[in-house]
Parts: structure tokens; sequence; C-alpha cells
């Protein structure tokens, strides 16, 4: 089901879309979420938030990278959000100190949201009934020939020429098929630092 978060990161995404073609894969200051692409006045109603405090928090969630919706640069800014937004009483509005750090969309997520194909988020804990049972062979994700000109889905770098490619070199993502824990073979997505099923690090990062 979709909390604060998805819907403040449908919401930015849809914004974007509609503002200019192309505007999801350019870098922005932090500051154009709160204030100018999804201020908490107009769109309160539509993000379903009760209070400021919880826009804002969602907020703080966003840019702090959570679910890998996003990436903030600086990476110690994202990292000082991450763990404000980790304390049972946060400072919710500590993103405002920071106007100017960049926010990059994670074009992937943008994409699904765009297509209604719901939530980027993780699915419920409990393992899926296709999840690989203990002695079941993994299908790695699937490999792909590639020439010159294949970008990577995720990244966007160049990927090797004339060879299987499995994952991209420049940030480790598979270029097609699913994505598999590495521990458990679970299914896992883009962004992932942690597989639901098993807790183990993906490495996907």
């Amino acid at each position: 089901m979709a909390d604060d978060l998805d819907r403040l990161f449908e919401r930015l995404v849809r914004v974007l879309a509609e503002d200019t073609p192309g505007r999801l894969a350019v870098p922005f200051p932090a500051c154009e979420v709160y204030e100018r692409l999804v201020p908490y006045r107009s769109n309160r109603s539509i993000l379903r938030v009760a209070t400021r405090q919880d826009y804002e928090m969602a907020v703080l969630r966003l840019l702090s990278g959570e679910r890998g919706y996003a990436s903030l640069e600086p990476g110690d800014i994202r990292e000082a959000l991450r763990r404000e937004a980790g304390e049972s009483n946060a400072d919710t509005g500590l993103f405002r100190q920071f106007p100017d750090a960049i926010l990059s969309l994670n074009r992937i997520a943008a994409e699904r949201f765009l297509r209604g194909d719901g939530a980027y988020a993780p699915p419920p804990p409990s393992l899926p009934l296709d999840s690989p049972q203990a002695g079941e062979v993994v299908e790695q994700p699937g490999e792909m020939e590639v020439d010159a000109t294949e970008q990577c889905p995720y990244c966007g770098e160049t990927l090797p020429a004339g060879r299987k490619v499995n994952f991209c070199p420049q940030c480790g993502q598979p270029p097609s098929g699913e994505l598999r824990c590495p521990a458990c073979g679970g299914e896992v997505d883009v962004g992932w630092r942690y597989c639901v099923s098993c807790g183990r690090a993906t490495g996907f990062e």
C-alpha cells in the first residue's frame, strides 16, 4: 500500500514529466521539491498528509534516499538526512538547511510510476510463492550482448561492447531481466540495498 513517500515521489515525477520533456533525467536543487514543484499548501490533499510535519517527513525520507527513489549530493548531506529520518524524534525540517544540495531521480522508479505500475517500494516481508526454495537453481539476471551504443538503463553509462553483460560495470545493476539477491535468490528492485527476504546486503548500490 502506498504511503506518504510513495505519493510524494509519484506527484513529483508527474509534475516534472508535465513540465518539460526529458526533465526527469536532469538533476535539480533539492529546494525545488518543497518550494516550487510539490509545495505543501497546494498539494496536501493530493498527498493525503494530515499535517505539515507529515509532509516534511516525506520530503526528508525522499531526500535521504529511502527506497532508492532519489539520490542527493553531496553524499554527506544525504547521510545526515538519512540518520535524522531514522530518529524517533526527527527534525523533519532539517533538509531546509541544505537548499542547494542536488537531487537526481531514479529514472526506472519514475517510469514505473508514470506507467501506473504501482509503488516501487519493497513488498511485504513474506516470501512470494514463486521465490526459490532450498536447493533450487537461481536464474541469473538476463544476459545480453551489447554493441558500442548500448547504455545501462539505470545509470546511462555505455556498456562494454561485443560481450555478454550480466551487470553494468559502472553501477552494478543488470541491464535486463529480474534483479536477484546474490545471497538467497529472492527478487529485489533496483536501488534496494538489502534483500527483503533474507536481509543480506544486495551489493547493487
